[in-house]
């Protein structure tokens, strides 16, 4: 697998790149400026180990397309991340293909640090029917970024998915090809009394499967084992507040555990045929 790393202005002049096979490095010795995007280019689709700042995590994800290009952010959307992230004069990002044994441990599939609104390439994907004001600190991406600090609200690291008091809200995790999971993860948000939390909610996978889960007001993981399916999306929806004064229940973070799929053929709801895991 052929990588490239990039730093394209807002002009799309290349500032800065670095290619490799199965491997690269790029150093950036500027500051970033507005409208500065960070695009990662593969060969072929597949999973790898993306480090696009030393303040974020490297995370194992799967890209299922030739680039993927994140806006450096500014202004409010810089609440998503470390103070430290993307900040400074010189910048190292990394790229690497992932090893088959790496690939295929049983993991959080749900992980991706990377993910953001515009993001059609990187996988797992998180995206909501509503979010808080359209704010960054309460973007769907923020269920998926690792970050589990919730005894506070509004900035990093305490980001969340917020829904703006809907009851009709949902949220949906792709993950670009077929996984077999086995279990659910979520964490709360809990700035109490501040915060309310769901006392049920519901869950759909793209295989038709649904049911219910029991929540209760905790800031701890709680778990749910469930027969394993291999499904391509699952939504959260059919979120039941509890009957207390507040009206500000969140989620900090979503985890769904399981394996990457044999090379069997699976094909989405319309027929066609999704790419299998490398």
């Amino acid at each position: 697998m052929e990588l490239t790393l990039k730093i394209v202005d807002a002009d799309g002049f290349v500032l800065a790149s670095s290619t490799g096979q199965d491997e690269t490095f790029l150093v950036y010795r500027l500051s970033y400026s507005e409208g500065d995007c960070v695009i990662v280019e593969a060969s072929e689709p597949g999973h790898i180990f993306l480090a696009l700042d030393s303040a974020v995590h490297p995370a194992l994800v799967y890209i299922r397309e030739g680039a993927y290009s994140l806006a450096v952010p500014f202004g409010d959307k810089r609440k998503s991340y470390s103070p430290n992230a993307f900040k400074g004069e010189i910048h190292r990002l990394s790229a690497r293909r992932a090893r088959p044994d790496e690939v295929a441990q049983r993991r959080n599939l749900a992980l991706n640090p990377w993910d953001d609104h515009a993001n059609r390439t990187l996988f797992p994907h998180a995206h909501a029917n509503v979010e808080t004001r359209g704010e960054a600190a309460f973007a769907a991406r923020n269920a998926i970024d690792g970050e589990k600090a919730n005894d506070n609200h509004g900035f990093w690291p305490y980001t969340s998915w917020g829904i703006n008091r809907d009851p009709q809200a949902a949220l949906t995790v792709e993950f670009g090809r077929p996984v077999r999971i086995d279990e659910i993860v979520v964490y709360l948000r809990a700035d109490f009394p501040h915060d309310s939390w769901w006392e049920k909610a519901n869950v759909t996978f793209s295989n038709g499967t649904s049911f219910s889960l029991s929540l209760v007001k905790s800031g701890a993981a709680q778990s749910f084992a469930i027969e394993s399916c291999i499904i391509v999306w699952m939504e959260l929806h059919g979120l039941v507040k509890a009957e207390d004064s507040s009206p500000f229940p969140a989620l900090t973070q979503i985890e769904i555990w399981g394996t990457e799929v044999a090379a069997v053929a699976v094909e989405d709801e319309a027929g066609h045929a999704l790419p299998l895991p490398l």
